[in-house]
């Protein structure tokens, strides 16, 4: 397996393709590729393997981060015990523990004021658990239901409320466009600009710029919202890049998103850290579509 490297990006990617002729990678610096536990969604859900032994899957495939997902370890966020054999395998396996993306602990930007900071308590163990573990941050989501003004105030009440909590541990809070109200790049903007907190911001996803879904078939999307400018929109705040990818072609280019020019509104942006791998296709099998994601970002880190 090809060792990762530390890369840079170049800002002189003006619409040109990855299958063009390559820079050397060793020049670069500005990102590290994280792989992102969603990639391996249906493995841990089939038990073929489990959260411990992430990390050392991560190192195998050449990433120097990792980012996990709560529901894989929903009910060991306070057993110091678990958390440290996290820390264990982190360390024998060299590599850092990014952030913690957090789902199913309710609604951040719920309209009732009492569903809503019962959620900000929620996540407040998730807060410590991501310090305990080394992490920068956790992901949360902007949930909730009425007109998009109305989310929006109780997302700032909501966000503002954990962000404080959160600032005291010396761990960010950071939102994804994950479905919804959330994916409108505008609005999680304008969410983001009223909240005004050093340590709440985004977590940019690629592909997660749909609004509405078919209910009777999820993988329609009914109403979506332009990739290209959702990433312009919230990147500026952004605390952590998803590459989101699924479907390849023969030059193993992503076929819906152009990663070309994803990476030039991120080195437009001025953000340095790490972009995490998320792997949700069916052609490949889990493994394969995290390395051909991989090789794809390698490539146009390096590119001319």
């Amino acid at each position: 397996m090809k060792k990762s490297f530390i890369f840079s990006f170049v800002l002189l990617v003006f619409g040109v393709s990855c299958k063009e002729k390559q820079a050397s990678p060793e020049a670069n610096n500005n990102y590290q590729l994280s792989l992102a536990e969603w990639s391996y969604h249906n493995a841990l859900y089939a038990g073929e393997m489990t959260n411990l032994d992430f990390a050392a899957k991560a190192k195998e495939l050449g990433f120097t981060g990792i980012e996990y997902v709560s529901i894989f370890f929903k009910d060991k966020s306070e057993d110091m015990a678990y958390l440290d054999s996290l820390n264990a395998a982190a360390k024998a396996n060299s590599v850092q523990q990014v952030l913690i993306m957090i789902d199913g602990e309710g609604p951040l930007a719920d309209l009732n004021d009492s569903i809503r900071n019962q959620a900000v308590e929620n996540h407040k163990k998730w807060v410590k658990a991501a310090k305990y573990l080394g992490c920068h941050a956790i992901r949360v989501n902007a949930q909730g239901t009425g007109l998009p003004n109305e989310v929006r105030d109780a997302a700032v009440k909501g966000l503002s409320a954990l962000g404080e909590f959160a600032k005291a541990e010396g761990i960010n809070v950071i939102v994804e466009n994950h479905g919804g109200i959330s994916s409108d790049g505008s609005w999680l903007n304008s969410v983001m600009s009223a909240v005004k907190m050093d340590n709440v911001g985004t977590l940019p996803d690629f592909g997660n710029f749909c609004i509405e879904r078919d209910t009777s078939d999820y993988s329609v999307c009914l109403v979506s919202y332009d990739k290209y400018k959702g990433m312009e929109e919230v990147m500026p705040f952004a605390k952590g890049v998803s590459a989101k990818s699924h479907n390849f072609d023969a030059d193993g280019n992503e076929t819906d998103i152009d990663y070309p020019r994803m990476m030039k509104i991120i080195a437009k942006s001025g953000y340095k850290g790490f972009i995490g791998v998320e792997y949700e296709g069916k052609m490949l099998s889990e493994t394969e579509g995290i390395i051909q994601t991989k090789k794809l970002l390698e490539k146009c880190f390096a590119m001319k």
